[in-house]
């Protein structure tokens, strides 16, 4: 395991690297092969791994790992992804954060896709999406498409950006963009709370394309029809509330 995730030599300067922040819960089949792919990049300068009350073997695996760029955060019982998000980025180091699930549905090799426009170029906040994409992709659900084009069809209404994958689970952020806004949401309703706040704030918006491989509820795909629900209150919340309060 531990030439697996073996160390990298730092080739890229420090203001390139980023902090991974990796959500997790009941990942126990998954959890070793993501570690291996994250910890290839180049660019990853942490990893930090937030176990949400697991109640498989995924903890144990993950405290197998003994690699100096990765560290583990425990939470008592399992709150949700946005808490486990919100933990990870107060401890992350670098200046750029990326927000990445445990499974294999979304691919690391896109890292260096992701950080360009922040590096390169005025963006602050850059989305992966598997709308725009020229690249190989696994089809989704359609009832997930549709969900997913109209989640992102009502947050753009609230915030004036043309996005073809608000929902996407690859997401990058300057780290100190990303650390203006207080975010509350524990659950999935993060995703629309965190566009929407970071685009009512005017921060710089990019979007380019991934490669996706999803997966079947049968391989322990969690996002249910009542999580769509919530992100339409979500979305009806931030949109509308924080307008009102000007904020």
């Amino acid at each position: 395991m531990k030439k697996m995730i073996s160390n990298q030599n730092n080739k890229i300067n420090k203001q390139s690297k980023v902090t991974i922040v990796m959500p997790c819960f009941n990942e126990e089949h998954t959890i070793y092969e993501i570690i291996k792919r994250v910890l290839k990049e180049e660019c990853v300068g942490e990893l930090i791994i937030v176990d949400d009350g697991s109640t498989d073997g995924t903890l144990r695996k993950i405290e197998k790992i003994r690699n100096k760029r990765v560290s583990v955060l425990k939470n008592k019982k399992n709150f949700g992804k946005g808490y486990s998000v919100r933990r990870g980025i107060e401890v992350a180091r670098f200046p750029i954060i990326g927000i990445q699930d445990a499974d294999l549905e979304y691919s690391p090799k896109d890292y260096e896709k992701l950080i360009r426009p922040i590096i390169d170029m005025d963006a602050d906040v850059v989305y992966g999406s598997r709308f725009r994409t020229i690249e190989a992709t696994k089809l989704l659900y359609f009832s997930h498409y549709l969900a997913n084009k109209f989640l992102t069809f009502l947050t753009n209404i609230f915030t004036n950006l043309n996005l073809s994958d608000m929902e996407t689970c690859l997401k990058f952020f300057r780290t100190s963009v990303i650390r203006s806004v207080r975010l509350k949401e524990n659950k999935f309703t993060i995703e629309p709370e965190l566009t929407i706040k970071l685009a009512l704030k005017k921060f710089i918006f990019y979007e380019v394309p991934i490669t996706y491989v999803g997966r079947k509820y049968s391989d322990g795909k969690k996002i249910k029809f009542k999580d769509g629900i919530l992100a339409i209150f979500s979305i009806f919340k931030y949109g509308i509330g924080l307008r009102i309060r000007g904020k």
